[in-house]
């Protein structure tokens, strides 16, 4: 089962169990991120594709480390004229673990199993 999660402008597949690299998100190290605005799950041959996103759908992860990115050259020239300017940059990111990919069903079921311990 995998999902297809919008988050900082950008869309990602993720995976219980696996990690992705996401921009950079204002939350501490080893604390729980949710998900909420999921663009499509496929579970085996069924899929739920939103309109815009999955009613009732979320995903689960726990922040592991912030980071930043290789570092990429932008190096600006203008012929003939003997303007060159290079520049360094590093981008950002958080890289989170995802735990649980829960569909509006398998949220139900588990809040009434909260509610009845």
């Amino acid at each position: 089962m995998y999902a297809i999660v919008e988050t900082g402008g950008k869309q990602y597949q993720v995976e219980e169990g696996r990690y992705v690299d996401i921009e950079l998100l204002d939350a501490e190290q080893d604390s729980k991120v949710v998900f909420d605005k999921i663009v499509m799950i496929v579970n085996g041959k069924k899929s739920k594709v939103g309109q815009p996103y999955v009613s009732g759908a979320s995903a689960e992860g726990t922040v592991v480390k912030h980071d930043k990115a290789k570092k990429i050259i932008v190096f600006k020239q203008r012929p003939k004229k003997g303007y060159r300017k290079k520049q360094g940059h590093r981008q950002g990111f958080t890289r989170v673990m995802i735990s649980k990919i829960r569909t509006s069903a398998q949220k139900k079921a588990a809040e009434t199993s909260e509610d009845a311990e």
